[in-house]
């Protein structure tokens, strides 16, 4: 990375991360019950389990919040690591069948297991992410061995197609279809420890592993023939990228659902300041997709107060303009 990319990333770290952190205050100090920076303070240094604003803070807003940082940067970072890998502007975790196998995932809890906790199905929607790009594997090596992008894309879109179609039938014959939607939505209002103690140290590790696999997705992002060129081990270098995808995408999903568009925006959106090498682009992407993903949250407690609008909603109304324009821009590229 040169000496301009670093320090561009650099001020787009340090102004992200500032804004992350202010958007994490008053994410936790936000709500329909009044508490104020002191009591918040109270909660997390002295917590008190008779004081009701102490419980709310600590058992409600802080792991939804930091269940929002967590599923933010991991979408994002999914959604960089797959436009690098396949070269493709318009991909995302969904491409690779991740969201679709999580939602037929939940609609099997819903139907055949409806007194199952939230925490097992956290638990059941990352099992139904790992089946579904198994799936997607497989197709792609039953008479090709190599990973390739356009095939990888045509195949993740047949599983996801597959698995919407079983959840929507499931959905229909057991009556469970307003349940399901409302999950797919995507929401952040179910997040407790448990289930950031289950999805956390996943998403943690996709992170990471997504951080050192960042040098070999830029060299991806130019080529097979010039990464090949470059020393690098193309299909090796794919699979465990992919695997990394599962990893961050199926935390996140079994967190707050298949939030749409995160993974689609925000590399873009972080390509414009940094460039387009991946060692800047990943890391910058997670701090991004962090903040958006609180901002969309606290978004979504103000529009429908009490009641929460949906963050796939919030999400939706950008990504979908943004999704169009940046399928209009063939004459450009891939910048």
């Amino acid at each position: 990375m040169s000496a301009g990319g670093q320090k561009r990333m650099t001020l787009f770290l340090l102004a992200v991360g500032a804004a992350v952190f202010l958007a994490a205050a008053l994410s936790v100090l936000y709500g329909s019950m009044e508490i104020t920076f002191g009591q918040v303070v109270n909660a997390v240094i002295r917590p008190d389990a008779a004081d009701q604003r102490h419980i709310v803070v600590r058992e409600l807003r802080i792991p939804r919040t930091l269940g929002c940082i967590l599923a933010g940067a991991a979408f994002s970072a999914a959604g960089s690591l797959m436009q690098g890998v396949t070269r493709n502007p318009l991909a995302d975790s969904g491409l690779l069948g991740i969201n679709a196998g999580a939602s037929f995932a939940l609609a099997l809890c819903l139907a055949f297991l409806p007194g199952l906790g939230f925490t097992g199905v956290v638990i059941f929607s990352f099992l139904g992410a790992s089946v579904s790009m198994l799936a997607v594997y497989g197709l792609m090596s039953m008479r090709h061995r190599k990973l390739e992008p356009v095939r990888l894309v045509l195949a993740g879109s047949a599983v996801s197609i597959f698995l919407s179609s079983l959840s929507q039938a499931v959905s229909i014959f057991f009556q469970i279809g307003y349940d399901l939607t409302f999950w797919t939505a995507g929401g952040a209002a179910g997040i407790r420890s448990r289930q950031l103690l289950l999805a956390g140290p996943v998403i943690v590790s996709g992170l990471v592993a997504a951080v050192l696999l960042s040098g070999r997705v830029s060299m991806l992002s130019l080529g097979e023939d010039a990464a090949k060129g470059l020393g690098l081990e193309v299909e090796r270098s794919r699979f465990l990228c992919l695997l990394t995808v599962l990893l961050l995408a199926g935390g996140a999903v079994a967190l707050t659902g298949p939030v749409a568009f995160v993974g689609l925006l925000v590399p873009h959106v972080v390509r414009f300041f940094t460039g387009a090498d991946y060692r800047a682009v990943i890391p910058c992407s997670m701090a991004a997709g962090a903040f958006f993903m609180l901002t969309a949250d606290i978004i979504s407690r103000t529009i429908n107060a009490p009641a929460e609008t949906p963050i796939g909603l919030i999400f939706s109304l950008i990504g979908v303009p943004f999704f169009i324009w940046i399928a209009r821009k063939e004459d450009k590229g891939f910048d």
